[in-house]
């Protein structure tokens, strides 16, 4: 029986996530589970911090990010496994749990900052909020996670 058959994975091209991005790449191949890689464009918020925007950004952001995640997917996806990409905007965690619902995923795999302190207090954490709202489980990675190699 598979632990899990789909698998979101959100992406937001940094090192974090890159290394999040190992670690679903491994339970996937475990699991033979499809992998879905999301990038969502944060709208920036305005001088009174609310966030305003189209549900989907600019046709120059989009494509360059649907560009940027294909490229990740086809530099670091094996085939022959199953896997989509996707790009939406607004904010970014409640779009990771929408995506989730939408795509009936069993499992969210993401990397987190790590921020502390006032910086995460100001900044917010993304991973934070999924973990908290999320109704399946999520497993965070930060930078420095690295899946070893099972001889």
């Amino acid at each position: 029986m598979q632990a899990f058959q789909r698998i979101l994975c959100p992406i937001d091209f940094a090192e974090h996530s890159m290394a999040a991005l190992e670690v679903a790449l491994k339970l996937a191949r475990q699991n033979d589970a499809s992998l879905h890689l999301l990038n969502v464009a944060p709208f920036p918020a305005n001088k009174d911090g609310f966030q305003h925007g189209p549900k989907l950004p600019f046709p120059c952001v989009e494509t360059e990010r649907w560009e940027q995640l294909a490229r990740i997917a086809r530099e670091r996806i094996p085939p022959p496994m199953r896997y989509d990409t996707l790009v939406m905007a607004g904010d970014p965690a409640q779009q990771v749990l929408d995506a989730a619902r939408d795509l009936r995923a069993d499992l969210i795999v993401m990397g987190t900052h790590g921020r502390r302190g006032l910086s995460r207090l100001i900044m917010g954490s993304v991973a934070e909020r999924v973990v908290r709202e999320s109704p399946i489980p999520v497993l965070t990675a930060h930078s420095t996670a690295r899946v070893r190699k099972v001889t």
